[in-house]
């Protein structure tokens, strides 16, 4: 796997996870020393011409950082990733837009518990009713995922040694 497709998880100087970062800005923080090394990939080393380097899984920032919203960012993507990239009512994978539950056109809100994955077909099939009025029934209820679970269970591949910090710091949604 390249270096630029691997990214090290930054814990905040109370060791509360906030973000997910690259590895070259892992080792700027780390170089720069703002930032402790947590947690390294033991088979892997960043190497300059005559120095070798710890590869960063897990770091600490050294100064606390102020994080006035811990929430997830309401984004078609997010969206997506919170459902797996399928539709909510036949599971294809295959031309996926946005569905409002509740539509817009009968007040329907741009928010995270009226949003599901559908594909067209099934978008189209719904129209302007909800999934009950159509007799569509959905693979699971939408909901808000939480800071910690979005990075846990939808940030793609993540390092096992991520784990403890995200099982133990359960943030509110």
């Amino acid at each position: 796997m390249k270096i630029s497709t691997r990214r090290a998880l930054v814990l905040n100087q109370d060791y509360s996870p906030i973000t997910v970062c690259s590895i070259p800005k892992a080792f700027l923080l780390l170089y720069l020393q703002k930032a402790e090394l947590i947690e390294k990939t033991d088979d892997l080393k960043l190497r300059s011409v005559d120095k070798s380097y710890p590869f960063p899984s897990v770091i600490r920032l050294i100064n606390y950082v102020t994080m006035p919203y811990k929430g997830v960012m309401l984004t078609r993507q997010n969206v997506f990733k919170r459902d797996g990239h399928e539709c909510q009512y036949c599971g294809t994978s295959k031309d996926l837009t946005l569905d409002h539950l509740i539509p817009r056109s009968k007040g329907g809100k741009s928010k995270w518990t009226n949003l599901v994955t559908a594909c067209k077909r099934c978008n189209t099939r719904k129209g302007n009713s909800t999934p009950e009025e159509s007799d569509m029934k959905l693979k699971r209820m939408p909901f808000k995922p939480n800071y910690v679970m979005f990075i846990r269970d939808f940030s793609g591949n993540i390092d096992e040694k991520w784990m403890p910090f995200l099982k133990t710091k359960q943030l509110s949604a």
